[in-house]
């Protein structure tokens, strides 16, 4: 099968907090959050490895990213992958706080 003829979608998965993305329709990754009023904390990004190499992480959180300003939020990036994707990419840095004892804190608690 051709690489054009496959189908990448990101959705945002409310209920489970967090979005994936979905090649042909089959989960290859996902990009975990947890909401802090205005802020959208992200805390775990994973590839399947079966979908690794193919660039599917930065684009995973790009859109993710790109959801998170249209939705009026603010950016938090615990999440290693999505701190070095920041980074690389400064157009979010407008809407991205940096990581802090609180954060971590509050985090830790949400997810017991």
């Amino acid at each position: 099968m051709s690489e054009s003829s496959t189908t990448t979608v990101v959705e945002r998965v409310d209920a489970g907090h967090r979005y994936d993305i979905l090649v042909d329709g089959r989960r290859a990754g996902l990009t975990a959050y947890r909401d802090r009023g205005a802020q959208r904390v992200f805390f775990h990004t994973e590839i399947d490895e079966a979908f690794a190499g193919q660039g599917l992480g930065a684009q995973l959180v790009q859109q993710a990213l790109t959801d998170v300003r249209a939705s009026g939020m603010r950016i938090v990036p615990v999440c290693p992958y999505v701190a070095k994707f920041l980074k690389r990419h400064d157009e979010f840095a407008d809407i991205t706080d940096p990581v802090t004892p609180d954060v971590l804190r509050w985090l830790e608690a949400q997810l017991g």
